[in-house]
């Protein structure tokens, strides 16, 4: 088998395996969905498009850099240590840093949009 074609195969594999087993992911992905749909409604532009992709693409990084690294902490590390909870927060701090920076993103493209929407119903 080529191994780029691999490379797809295997990194494929890891996404699916984090969506089965991380319940965070499932919950970013609703969001994604969510967006997707209301960007849609309400006709965003293509520059918006492309910092909400940008934002997908951030959080969900994060959030699976995030699960590899707890695995792996978890692995190497499988009794309570400090510096092990340390490794995870900080992880998860990440993802939560990218995910607030995402909702701000969110609510600057889509709150006046939304507030249009609404005068125009009015």
């Amino acid at each position: 088998m080529n191994k780029i074609l691999a490379g797809f195969i295997f990194a494929g594999k890891g996404i699916r395996t984090a969506f089965i087993s991380e319940r965070n992911l499932k919950i970013q992905t609703c969001f994604v969905v969510l967006v997707i749909l209301s960007g849609w409604v309400l006709h965003i532009s293509i520059i918006e498009w492309l910092i909400c992709f940008l934002c997908f693409g951030l959080v969900i990084g994060a959030e699976l850099i995030n699960t590899s690294v707890e695995k792996l902490v978890d692995l190497v590390s499988p009794q309570f240590h400090p510096l092990a909870e340390k490794v995870k927060d900080i992880a998860a701090g990440a993802v939560l840093f990218n995910s607030v920076i995402a909702a701000i993103i969110g609510l600057i493209i889509f709150v006046p949009k939304i507030w249009e929407f609404i005068v125009l119903l009015i």
